[in-house]
């Protein structure tokens, strides 16, 4: 039973990791434009079905469009974005420098890690209380025996503090990520 509930938590861990993805270390990633929507076409696109993304550097993205067309609305659409980097466009590419971060914004983004880790453990416990209250119905209806209820939620249990330490190490290693220079 606590099987099939798997698939949750482990969903809950794959959004928490996409969901530190988005969010800026001291270091260029490809990840940090995979969300930018760009104005092409007559349509909204995301920007990696638009060009190729790489990382030379370590503070600097370089963006190839397929369609040297687009370049335009791609330097529009990074400029837009809340990245606070600055944007080069000499025709054929666009150079993205990333500003430093300060101390205060490291601090800041390390909160904001803490928060995407909060708002995991919660939808865990969510997970959690829907599988506890099935135990309980599934009791309730003779389905189980009380000496089952209570170690499928002891199995349950067990499950939510191996799934937190994952939500743990990952937390922890964006924020060592983020503090160093």
């Amino acid at each position: 039973m606590i099987d099939s509930y798997k698939e949750n938590f482990d969903k809950e861990i794959d959004r928490l990791k996409d969901e530190l993805t988005k969010i800026r270390t001291g270091r260029a990633t490809p990840a940090l434009l995979q969300n930018i929507i760009v104005e092409a076409y007559e349509a909204r696109t995301p920007l990696p079905q638009l060009a190729n993304i790489s990382a030379p550097e370590p503070r600097t993205l370089v963006v190839q469009p397929w369609d040297k067309s687009v370049t335009k609305e791609i330097e529009k659409a990074i400029a837009s974005s809340d990245l606070g980097a600055s944007v080069k466009n000499d025709g054929e590419i666009l150079r993205i420098t990333l500003p430093l971060l300060t101390e205060e914004n490291r601090q800041k983004l390390v909160k904001l890690v803490g928060e995407k880790m909060e708002q995991a453990r919660i939808a865990m416990r969510i997970v959690r209380d829907k599988v506890k209250d099935e135990i309980k119905e599934q009791e309730n209806a003779k389905e189980l025996t009380e000496d089952d209820k209570y170690r499928l939620i002891e199995e349950l249990d067990l499950k939510i503090k191996e799934y937190n330490k994952k939500i743990e190490e990952i937390g922890k290693a964006k924020e060592e990520e983020i503090m160093t220079i």
